[in-house]
């Protein structure tokens, strides 16, 4: 059902929408249409964008309006949209934010980003080649991105004919795929981005259309309620105090309206004031609404610092740890369920994992399938753990507190988008038990500084017969030590894990566990593991003290550990019996910055071991 609103004059409400769907299906050359259609493009602007379809353009002698929008000189060349471009513009009817979203999929993070900030999407099939794997994957993203109503805008009609039939294929092959994805509206329209067929006038060449051309229907589409009218959701981006008379708190309104005088409580700790003044460089405000930038004052001096939520006192998000969510993959490198990633929601930065993916989504046919990880442009529904309870909201109930991104932790890539479904109500009666006997009394005891030695290095490298070593001669010295050895543990606790990057996550983050109880116990650890990534050594040194994780990279050249082949892995692993073998066919992250890099190349173990032992007295943990 389309639901239109009377146009009247004066009227100037802002319809924010996006453009979408595979690549080169004419997304660029829509808006460019509008644009001049519209006659919104300046003289000088159309003799340019003459020039530039002489040396890029795709259209012949014509004029190539995707160039108007496509401004990076690579999407120029190659004629495809890498970036998110925005572009405004209005009718007497309507203002526009239209954002142009690439339609490759490396470039879906993209897509994702212009759909976050949109009310409507226009999505557009080449009629010549009907609903593809892109379509699907960009409705899909769509609806769990919130977007309601959509224009399934079948372009290039010029070359198939502007035929009615096979126009109505396409709009029942994509209906029938939207049908459960819970679109309020699906508009089709025949049209030609490039000859201007039904795009702002109705076209002679499809008598057989009587619907509204594209821009009748985004001048009177009724879109969903503005973020104005959810709860006030004000996310603190800055403590600003410039001064010992004033202290304001500044950020964008998320959500919501607020006013002077308004009761709002943080929502983390339950504290509540009224609002004083509503700052901005212009002068004070009586009050502000979702989008305006501006500086709050309250009444009282609460603690309040960068990440905190400001909210109404009677309609206050969820606080929760761990939560379910539908999660977008937008890094090459997979998602590792147990490994640590940075998460932000809001303005708040805190550590977050996934603790499990419940199922992968299959684009194409809707159906849930089982997995353990995603890959890139892949869609899951997960569960999560972050570090500490945040202030959230179902993302159906409110896009600006429900969604969140995770960042990879080592190279600071945008790594997920998450869309929160519903917290997870975990077990309440599950306190840390404090114990009259702690650590540093276990310590003493031993008269020792507990830590934990973790040796990492390929296979092969001699990291067990160093470790040994290097415990013999603790023990000697009358200090309380335990090994952990990777292949002990896969005999017992970790014998149902493989050898898979995931399971790689997940043996190393039960090893941190268990030697953080060791450490608690007052024990110098020895930790021989092979451990090939950066993320997960650091997700173990995060679990300790400052100081009590010690990082001993044995350094010893593939060439030479294939040459010793103690166990001979290496050579099965080359004769195809052995996958993912560390070094050969899944990757070794070698440490930036050990407490001690041993290259042990020409030396004996013995020598080696002596090293780490002199590294042990400079850290105090040797007399």
């Amino acid at each position: 059902m389309t639901h239109h609103r009377p146009a009247s004059a004066g009227q100037r409400e802002l319809l924010r929408f996006l453009t979408c769907g595979s690549v080169d299906d004419g997304k660029s050359t829509l808006i460019g249409r509008l644009l001049h259609d519209t006659r919104l493009i300046l003289d000088d602007q159309l003799a340019a964008l003459a020039r530039d379809s002489r040396r890029h353009g795709t259209t012949g002698e014509e004029i190539d309006l995707a160039l108007l929008v496509d401004g990076l000189e690579a999407e120029r060349q190659q004629g495809i949209t890498i970036d998110v471009a925005w572009r405004y513009f209005s009718t007497p009817r309507r203002g526009f934010i239209v954002a142009d979203t690439p339609g490759h999929e490396q470039y879906t993070r993209n897509m994702a980003t212009g759909a976050s900030h949109s009310s409507l999407a226009v999505l557009l099939v080449d009629a010549r080649k009907g609903v593809l794997t892109q379509t699907r994957r960009h409705s899909i993203i769509c609806a769990l991105l919130g977007i309601r109503d959509i224009v399934l805008a079948v372009n290039k009609m010029d070359l198939a004919g502007f035929d009615q039939d096979h126009f109505d294929r396409i709009v029942g092959d994509y209906v029938t795929f939207a049908s459960t994805l819970g679109f309020r509206s699906i508009v089709p329209i025949p049209l030609s981005a490039r000859h201007g067929d039904n795009v702002t006038r109705r076209s002679g060449n499809t008598p057989w259309y009587h619907g509204p051309t594209l821009l009748e229907h985004l001048e009177t589409v009724e879109v969903e309620q503005d973020l104005a009218d959810k709860p006030f959701r004000f996310p603190v981006q800055w403590v600003n105090r410039p001064s010992q008379e004033f202290r304001g708190f500044s950020g964008t309104v998320a959500s919501g309206r607020v006013a002077v005088g308004d009761q709002v409580v943080v929502a983390a700790s339950g504290r509540s004031s009224r609002i004083a003044r509503i700052v901005t460089a212009d002068g004070d405000l009586p009050s502000a609404e979702a989008g305006q930038a501006v500086t709050l004052t309250l009444a009282d001096e609460i603690d309040i610092a960068r990440g905190d939520l400001l909210v109404p006192a009677a309609a206050r998000p969820e606080m929760a740890d761990q939560f379910a969510a539908h999660l977008l993959w937008m890094d090459e490198e997979p998602l590792l369920p147990g490994r640590t990633y940075l998460m932000r929601i809001g303005t708040l930065w805190t550590q977050a994992s996934v603790t499990a993916v419940k199922h992968r989504l299959d684009v194409n046919t809707r159906e849930e399938h089982a997995a353990r990880t995603l890959s890139l442009n892949e869609i899951g529904f997960c569960n999560l753990a972050a570090a500490q309870r945040v202030p959230c909201d179902a993302y159906a109930e409110n896009r600006a507190t429900g969604a969140f991104i995770l960042v990879d932790r080592y190279t600071n890539r945008t790594a997920g988008a998450g869309m929160i479904a519903f917290p997870l109500r975990r077990a309440s009666n599950i306190h840390h038990a404090d114990f009259v006997v702690d650590k540093l009394a276990r310590a003493a005891l031993d008269h020792q500084k507990p830590a934990v030695l973790w040796f990492t290095g390929l296979s092969g490298s001699g990291k067990s017969t160093v470790a040994n070593l290097v415990e013999l001669a603790l023990h000697q010295a009358g200090r309380h030590t335990y090994t952990l050895d990777g292949d002990n543990l896969r005999h017992g606790l970790n014998k149902d894990l493989g050898f898979t990057a995931a399971d790689r996550v997940e043996n190393i983050r039960r090893v941190g566990e268990v030697a953080k109880l060791f450490v608690d116990a007052g024990l110098i650890v020895l930790c021989s593991f092979i451990s090939p990534f950066r993320a997960e050594r650091r997700m173990v040194r995060d679990l300790l003290e400052e100081g009590e994780f010690v990082e001993i990279f044995v350094d010893t050249p593939l060439e030479e550990c294939m040459r010793r082949d103690p166990k001979g892995l290496y050579a099965k692993a080359r004769a195809g019996a052995i996958r993912n073998f560390t070094g050969l066919d899944s990757p070794y992250e070698p440490p930036e910055a050990p407490e001690l890099h041993l290259r042990t190349l020409g030396r004996t173990p013995q020598d080696c071991a002596e090293e780490v032992l002199a590294r042990l007295r400079a850290l105090g943990l040797m007399a």
